[in-house]
């Protein structure tokens, strides 16, 4: 068998060729390696920073020298050599990018009191001299310490191309400033917590301010954005900062920023601290943000603002300026459907003032963030837990702090079992007018579990496999003796790197009734976003059938749930849409989302005039279906009877006529009047002062004797003619917003609504404008019927509330059996 022999001579002949592949062959894939690596780790400008532009120049360097080669022997040892070397050096780079990842720079700012980001911003040592330099591994960080702040900036490297929002989330202040590229220059304030030092959140609470939500921001995967979080904590509470992030889709939940997708502004580890040329200064470091936004007085002295969101504008207030869409477009859009709720209290005893028992809450959507969230300092009733829990515990039990090789389990303890504390009411004058929506129903159990079929709100655990609680004995990620401060600690034993995992509690899905009912700072129920979309695409798709694909939906302004888990859900929506491309609408109407009918005539109309010959009968459906509420319809051009009985109150008598003047005058709504029982003032001419305004109308009527508040309302109310006219009792110490006539015009139906506003009592030396104080949520004082339904109940208690007052209000919430709409206004 001959040998097989090692081709030298062909080898030798046809060196140069297969030296020209292999060097091609090295030359593509380290540069296929070199871009696709570049894409997702880009180094800054000081540390090697290497791009396409770069690659280029590399391929096109080592052809040139690789053609020479092939005609040099000479140069192919120096052609290999340079090759050799740049791909050991471009190796050396990569090398250092991937350190870069999955960190990111964090400065420590320690003993600095405060806990606003402004009062970071006056320590002379920032930002350039923190007290440490060290990094962090994901965008959540709790040192579980006191009296700091914190600086943290590097890379955002999104996952996916696509619009994103995000959210920062923490106690006490803090900012997320994000870069439209990697230039620290070009960073701007995209969320924040507060503003004042004294808010602050939850961990994993993201939704609670308007200013802690991003609108939609278009990144790319390729690029990498440069950012920085500012952070302040007091001597309080459960220290935490968390910046969050997610898709810009309909009920998608926050995700913490992970590991995976930050890297490094700069290495600090080699650098000593007075090494401070390349740390980055950005307006987030220098400009005391708060100021550049507050308006300045006629002297161009500082005012500043409220904190309180419930301030900022919102497009519930002036949406009456919206034209109305023409009601002939709405006829026949839905099916129609009898409106027979199930919590209507009807031919059923109650005990005397029962009626407040029978008391429930809507849902609004979007947040009008009518809660209190400036009040919650003190007064932290909003959350489940007791004070004196929080105050020795705080939060971190919805914390898992990410210790290495720790697999303990993640504890998130129920709600449920911690009770609840409500607070003593502060007795002083009124704000405005706020309004949820609050029913009768035959239930006397007011849900203390807190449990809401539709919104599932008895599972406060939204993954479906919790993890298990420690075992008895067993020290947890949350145990209370290592979450309580020890004054004594040494500051080495301080963990600045120490980063957690929030639990994806919903806060405002764990509210109910029960809660907000006692609890005086909770603003309105929230309404998933995903339930509102579902139900108005819907909605609009009807609308367009019926009109020829004439509307664009522009903004959803208001939407209010009440719901009926037995029967279906009320809503009241409210659109701005675009008509034919050219005009802008408003739409306002009640629609029911049905879920199942009850017995063949179970639900005929009653107490009514007539029934609509269109009405169909009463069958039992498969899905739920969208209709038309018979006989739910708002009238918008109703006239609205204030009656206030007053005596000696000169100067908020004066105050309510200026108001009602205001009211005419911005608005241009002439259909109400104002209804002054006057029991012999003698600090003022209230009929002379009536006579001056400019109201559009008003009665004025004198009473001997000592102030009957029954009795001036009833009074006030017999002098109404017009039956089908809505009343509307009223108290002084109130500040109307403009919107009030619409409100209640919106809330009163006929035989089917009433309304009873929920005010907010100011705290002594507070204002409209700086709303300090508490909902009063057992109080219906105010209270908003046709008159024609007054009259049924058999109006006001005359006889046994004749030299006294309190309580009249709760009996007439006893009187009456149609649906009770309590709304912040």
């Amino acid at each position: 068998m001959p040998m097989l022999r090692f081709p030298v001579k062909k080898i030798r002949k046809q060196f140069k060729l297969l030296l020209l592949l292999v060097l091609l062959t090295s030359a593509a894939w380290f540069t296929y390696l070199h871009i696709n690596q570049g894409k997702t780790i880009k180094l800054h400008f000081n540390y090697g920073k290497v791009d396409e532009g770069e690659t280029a120049i590399f391929v096109t360097s080592m052809l040139a020298s690789l053609l020479a080669a092939v005609d040099y022997p000479l140069v192919v040892f120096c052609f290999l050599e340079n090759m050799f070397l740049r791909l050991f050096a471009l190796m050396c780079v990569l090398c250092v990018c991937w350190q870069y990842k999955g960190q990111v720079n964090l400065h420590v700012f320690e003993d600095w009191c405060g806990s606003s980001v402004a009062q970071l911003r006056k320590n002379l040592h920032f930002p350039l001299y923190p007290h440490t330099r060290t990094t962090l591994k994901k965008l959540a960080v709790a040192p579980k310490w006191k009296n700091y702040g914190l600086r943290i900036f590097g890379f955002l490297h999104p996952y996916r191309d696509g619009d994103f929002q995000f959210s920062v989330s923490s106690d006490d202040n803090s900012e997320f400033w994000l870069s439209p590229d990697e230039s620290p220059l070009s960073a701007r304030l995209l969320v924040y917590v507060g503003q004042l030092g004294t808010e602050w959140t939850a961990p994993g609470e993201f939704t609670k301010f308007r200013s802690q939500s991003s609108k939609s921001v278009h990144l790319i995967s390729s690029r990498r954005y440069y950012f920085e979080i500012l952070h302040k904590q007091d001597d309080k509470g459960s220290d935490h900062v968390e910046v969050g992030w997610r898709p810009f889709l309909p009920g998608l939940k926050y995700e913490v920023i992970d590991s995976a997708y930050i890297s490094l502004y700069t290495d600090e580890s080699s650098l000593k601290m007075n090494s401070v040329d390349h740390i980055p200064q950005t307006l987030a470091s220098h400009i005391r943000l708060p100021e550049v936004s507050w308006p300045r007085g006629p002297e161009g002295k500082l005012n500043v603002q409220h904190g309180a969101d419930m301030l900022r504008p919102d497009p519930r207030d002036t949406f009456y300026s919206t034209p109305m869409i023409d009601p002939s477009r709405l006829e026949n859009t839905l099916p129609a459907c009898l409106y027979s709720p199930t919590y209507v209290v009807k031919d059923f005893p109650i005990a005397r003032y029962q009626g407040l028992q029978f008391v429930y809450l809507s849902f609004v959507y979007p947040n009008d963030f009518t809660r209190l969230t400036h009040m919650e300092r003190e007064n932290k009733c909003f959350y489940r837990e007791s004070p004196i829990y929080l105050e020795k515990f705080g939060f971190y039990k919805y914390m898992k702090m990410d210790e290495e090789e720790d697999d303990r389990p993640f504890f998130f303890p129920n709600p449920d079992e911690t009770p609840v504390h409500s607070q003593l009411r502060v007795t002083s004058y009124l704000r405005t007018s706020v309004i949820t929506e609050s029913q009768q129903q035959p239930n006397p159990d007011p849900n203390p579990a807190g449990i809401d079929p539709d919104t599932h709100r008895s599972n406060p655990h939204p993954d479906p496999d919790p993890e298990a609680e420690p075992e008895e004995g067993e020290m947890s990620d949350y145990s209370y003796e290592e979450v309580e401060i020890r004054p004594g600690w040494a500051e080495e034993s301080i963990n600045w790197q120490r980063t957690f995992s929030v639990n994806p509690m919903d806060f405002e899905l764990l509210r109910s009734d029960w809660n907000d009912l006692r609890c005086n700072v909770s603003g309105n129920l929230q309404l998933a976003e995903s339930e509102v979309v579902d139900v108005l695409a819907q909605y609009m798709e009807k609308l367009n059938e019926r009109n020829g694909g004439i509307y664009t939906l522009l903004r959803i302004i208001n939407v209010e749930k009440r719901r009926d888990s037995a029967r279906g859900n009320r809503y009241l929506v409210e659109l701005e849409l675009m008509e034919r491309g050219r005009n802008v609408v408003r739409l306002s109407e009640y629609i029911y989302l049905l879920l199942h009918r009850g017995r063949q005539g179970e639900e005929s109309l009653e107490n009514t005039d007539s029934a609509p010959a269109s009405v169909p009968a009463p069958t039992t459906y498969a899905k739920p279906l969208l209709c038309q509420p018979v006989m739910l319809q708002w009238r918008r051009d109703v006239m609205v009877h204030f009656v206030v009985p007053v005596k000696n109150q000169a100067r908020w008598v004066q105050q309510f006529i200026s108001d009602m003047e205001n009211l005419h005058q911005q608005t241009k709504d002439d259909n109400f009047s104002i209804i002054i029982v006057d029991f012999e003032s003698e600090d003022m001419d209230v009929e002379q002062a009536l006579k001056e305004s400019t109201v559009p109308r008003y009665e004025y009527l004198r009473r001997e004797g000592n102030f009957e508040r029954s009795a001036g309302l009833q009074i006030g109310v017999d002098t109404i003619e017009d039956s089908h006219s809505i009343v509307f009792l009223c108290d002084l110490h109130i500040h109307f917003p403009l919107n009030i006539l619409e409100s209640i015009r919106k809330h009163c139906v006929e035989g089917r609504l009433v309304f009873a506003p929920i005010v907010m009592r100011l705290s002594c030396g507070s204002s409209p404008l700086e709303p300090d104080g508490y909902w009063e949520v057992n109080g219906f004082g105010l209270f908003g019927i046709y008159k024609s339904d007054f009259d049924k109940i058999g109006g006001m208690n005359t006889e046994e509330f004749k030299d006294r007052w309190g309580g009249e209000d709760w009996e007439l919430l006893d009187s009456y059996h149609l649906s009770l709409s309590v709304i912040k206004v």
